[in-house]
């Protein structure tokens, strides 16, 4: 399979003045967050709330901000979660795709609400 991407916005929720940024973010299911390029977090103006320590795939260590909150919209669903600055581009992991219950459709690789739940999002709780 190849790369997946799906149009997203995101935006600042504590900060209703500050207009939403509709862009093209990578998924990849096997990631768990969000993480977005300084640029994108300096637009939206995000908070720091505490430094990460994050491996990258050249086996490298990092030491990154954590921001947020962030807002997640696909389609109908939302999400609020934070983020990590690094990198040059938009890249959503695994926790906002189980929060707005979407999914990658293989064939088509694109990605969709889930059809088990296609009018609100649905969660498995015990």
């Amino acid at each position: 399979m190849g790369y997946v991407y799906a149009d997203i916005s995101i935006k600042n929720p504590k900060n209703n003045k500050i207009k939403s940024i509709s862009i093209k973010a990578l998924v990849d299911t096997v990631a768990m967050t969000l993480c977005i390029p300084e640029h994108i977090c300096l637009q939206l103006g995000l908070e720091p709330i505490e430094k990460r320590e994050v491996t990258t795939a050249d086996g490298k260590s990092h030491v990154v901000p954590y921001v947020g909150p962030v807002q997640i919209e696909f389609e109908s669903r939302t999400c609020f979660t934070g983020a990590l600055v690094l990198g040059d581009s938009v890249f959503m992991g695994a926790v906002p795709m189980e929060d707005m219950d979407l999914v990658i459709n293989p064939s088509t690789q694109k990605v969709s609400v889930n059809p088990e739940s296609p009018n609100i999002p649905s969660a498995l709780v015990k």
